[in-house]
């Protein structure tokens, strides 16, 4: 089935269209929330307080041709959320779990070097190079200023062309 008629069909609260949405989008939402997260749990919970949250809320949905931006931004939120709640816990040890997702070297390196920004350029390389969405769309989930993306995504530039130049990717 196609985007749209599941999109039309989980508006109508079919669970099996709805669920095959979210099975379509996992691998994207996965890899921002991971970029966020950068842990399986925290990333599998963010996950499935987003499903739930579009699930309730799918009415809302004014134009159904932004459904992943929608959505995406539900996922940012709760990433978000997660985030600000982990930060006031103290760890006491945190093991690094390599994703299940895409096994290999360069993405162990894709993620390393990932790992080295800040957690706001971080989430706008995976939204911009990763899932192909525009500055403009990226401002929209992001709810922040379209040259404020522009400038984060010239900021990660420069550092991959120092990276990249210095020889350490």
């Amino acid at each position: 089935m196609t985007m749209d008629l599941l999109i039309k069909k989980a508006r109508k609260h079919d669970k099996r269209a709805f669920q095959q949405l979210m099975e379509q989008q996992g691998k994207a939402m996965y890899k921002v929330a991971r970029a966020i997260l950068k842990n399986d749990d925290d990333v599998a919970d963010a996950m499935q307080e987003t499903a739930l949250t579009c699930w309730e809320k799918i009415d809302t949905l004014k134009n159904q041709q932004y459904f992943q931006t929608w959505l995406i931004r539900i996922l940012i939120n709760h990433c978000n959320a997660i985030y600000r709640q982990r930060k006031g816990m103290v760890l006491q040890k945190e093991t690094e779990v390599i994703s299940v997702w895409d096994a290999g070297y360069a993405n162990v390196e894709w993620e390393d070097f990932l790992n080295g920004f800040d957690r706001k350029y971080r989430t706008i390389i995976i939204l911009y190079y990763v899932q192909g969405f525009k500055t403009r769309e990226i401002a929209d989930i992001l709810q922040i200023n379209e040259s404020t993306v522009r400038g984060r995504l010239a900021a990660a530039r420069q550092k991959m062309k120092a990276e990249y130049a210095s020889g350490r990717i």
